[in-house]
């Protein structure tokens, strides 16, 4: 059976991602990092929100298309360049994913849509855009958080949770906080919501 628009979608977004040159390890084996990080999108997506739509679905899938292709050490290592580093990603991440949703075919409409959320544009304005911006909160809380967290100063990991908190919905809040924290991230998180 030939694979659907959609499927094809997805692995294309794989494909891309497969090339990473940045690994992760995970129970012994090497992963590239988005790869990883896309099936961890998608998968988060689907445990928060079962009826996610095509097109949220690519574009939790594609939020880190490529990523590794600009170095944030491009850009000043200061707020403002982390700000322009970030911008420029998010548009090369729907630039990539657009091509790819010509290619298999999806009308203009479509591709603005899923160009829209990976934009992360109207976050608190969008169902959808929130409900990625949920998504995204909740992988690096429960994927990376621990990781992060050791790297850094407990002043700085509260500062850090409460702009995440922000960003998220009152349905994001409660997935949250139904995640399995260490106690010292437990810790933290409560220290941020105080």
């Amino acid at each position: 059976m030939k694979p659907t628009r959609f499927e094809t979608t997805i692995a294309l977004i794989d494909k891309k991602n497969a090339e990473d040159i940045n690994t992760y390890q995970v129970y012994g084996l090497d992963y590239p990092k988005e790869l990883l990080y896309s099936q961890r999108m998608s998968r988060k997506l689907l445990q928060f929100n079962p009826n996610a739509s095509r097109a949220l679905q690519i574009a939790a899938r594609a939020q880190h298309i490529c990523r590794w292709k600009i170095a944030r050490d491009t850009y000043p290592m200061d707020r403002i360049g982390y700000l322009k580093w970030r911008e420029t990603l998010k548009k090369m991440h729907a630039e990539l994913t657009v091509e790819i949703l010509d290619q298999v075919g999806y009308d203009t409409q479509f591709k603005d849509r899923v160009s829209l959320l990976i934009n992360k544009k109207l976050i608190k304005k969008n169902e959808e855009s929130q409900i990625l911006e949920d998504t995204i909160c909740l992988v690096f809380l429960d994927y990376y958080f621990e990781e992060f967290a050791a790297k850094h100063n407990d002043e700085k990991i509260i500062d850090i949770l409460k702009k995440t908190w922000v960003k998220m919905s009152d349905k994001g809040h409660e997935a949250a906080l139904k995640l399995n924290f260490s106690e010292k991230s437990l810790s933290l998180v409560k220290q941020a919501l105080a």
